[in-house]
């Protein structure tokens, strides 16, 4: 996570959100939870070290969550916390401008 030299509700935005692909990886997941491979299939172009690194940035910033689903899926997916989920209108607003 990037961090900046400034108190600044904006920059400390940026640190949790502002890596490339990190929006984009929190729209994906504003439609449900998805396995690794979902992703990476809903990403053309993103490596899947990015995305690895991506979901690590997120989950430690308390954006995105692991969860193993009950069999007899029993995949382990990815899903927004409720921190997260609070992007939607920022993300919104990026789309409508």
């Amino acid at each position: 996570m990037k961090r900046y030299d400034a108190y600044c509700p904006v920059a400390h935005a940026l640190g949790l959100v502002g890596e490339r692909w990190s929006l984009l990886v929190v729209l994906e997941l504003m439609h449900g939870p998805k396995r690794y491979t979902d992703l990476v299939d809903a990403l053309p172009g993103i490596g899947t070290n990015v995305l690895a690194s991506r979901l690590r940035e997120l989950e430690a910033g308390g954006i995105v969550a692991k969860r193993v689903l009950p069999p007899p899926a029993a995949s382990r997916v990815y899903e927004l916390t409720e921190y997260g989920r609070a992007l939607k209108p920022a993300v919104r607003e990026l789309a409508l401008w």
